[in-house]
């Protein structure tokens, strides 16, 4: 089959559209766009995730499919995710793990049939490519938000219930009390204090740092840009933030919140072994700390246990000293 190019010219003014609230009973798609999915455990995983949100689990005809570390062809990714757009009796598409492959779709995507359909679509880490691809060629709010094989625990699955089934104008993001504060387990810092508004555009950082150059690297332009990682040397996360610095990402966005970036420590050989490096959080405050706006560090979101659901696009305020985010209207209509 033949693929076909559908992508626009990236088109900053968009209307915003909003997907419908899920309810229980209603019929999603499991996708995945990169990384195969193959072992039975995982699959019955999947689906009882799904299952346990009151929802009815259907498998992309490909999507159990897999080609070396892709879950099948490029053609055959996307045909899934076209077709759960297309169906009218799905209401939402899940994508069942992240890995790497969701960026060799972008270019063959019909951003016009995913506008015409706009469902709940949600995702994490490599699923990056398609909030923000969709988000600046289609205008639809998108979850960056846990996969069905993510451990979903109470916090997370709170705040994916609260972006996905509810109608909320008001919601307060902040990570959860913390059993010993004198020793927190995720500690949240303002690398520059202050509180900025603006509309949510982000995700994972090595999936920003290759969109660059592309019709699809972020419009941060008064956005608040979230990022987050994860197994990223403090100089692997270094060079991607001058890139996006170098690039003017930095210059005319909002707010910047960096999530707890997981496993990002110096190792212990070459070429950043323990002595000769800086760490992450040295950084975040000699790339991040010079900026004019508001910087907060350290918030869940992506590659953690719990894990907060953001609508990508709403519009949202941070509090870098109090450490909130607090989204100003809901993801969903």
């Amino acid at each position: 089959m033949a693929l076909t190019p559908w992508a626009r010219a990236a088109n900053a003014s968009v209307e915003l559209r909003k997907p419908r609230a899920l309810r229980p009973g209603d019929t999603v798609a499991l996708i995945t766009p990169s990384t195969y999915v193959t072992d039975p455990l995982d699959i019955e995983a999947a689906e009882r995730m799904a299952r346990h949100f009151g929802l009815r689990p259907r498998w992309g005809a490909n999507s159990r499919k897999r080609g070396g570390y892709l879950a099948g062809t490029i053609e055959e990714r996307v045909a899934d995710l076209h077709d759960a757009f297309r169906d009218p009796e799905v209401k939402g598409v899940f994508c069942t793990r992240g890995g790497y492959g969701a960026p060799q779709l972008l270019a063959h995507l019909d951003y016009d049939l995913i506008r015409r359909n706009p469902k709940v679509l949600a995702g994490y880490s490599d699923i990056t490519a398609l909030h923000l691809a969709i988000q600046a060629k289609a205008g639809l709010v998108t979850f960056h938000a846990p996969t069905l094989l993510s451990p979903f625990t109470d916090y997370s699955q709170r705040y994916f219930r609260q972006a996905v089934f509810e109608i909320q104008p008001s919601q307060v993001i902040q990570n959860p009390p913390e059993p010993n504060p004198l020793r927190p387990a995720h500690p949240v810092r303002a690398i520059r204090p202050g509180k900025a508004r603006g509309r949510l555009l982000g995700g994972n950082l090595t999936l920003i740092s290759s969109l660059m150059g592309t019709p699809y690297e972020p419009d941060t332009r008064g956005r608040l840009f979230f990022l987050e990682d994860i197994g990223e040397e403090p100089y692997r996360i270094d060079r991607m933030l001058t890139q996006l610095r170098l690039a003017g990402k930095f210059d005319q966005c909002a707010g910047v919140v960096v999530g707890e970036c997981v496993d990002c420590n110096q190792r212990d050989y070459k070429p950043s072994f323990r002595g000769n490096s800086w760490t992450l959080h040295e950084v975040l405050d000699q790339i991040l700390g010079g900026l004019r706006v508001p910087v907060l560090s350290g918030l869940l979101i992506g590659h953690t246990e719990d894990q907060a659901t953001l609508p990508v696009g709403v519009l949202a305020e941070m509090d870098a000293e109090a450490g909130t985010l607090t989204l100003l209207e809901s993801g969903v209509i």
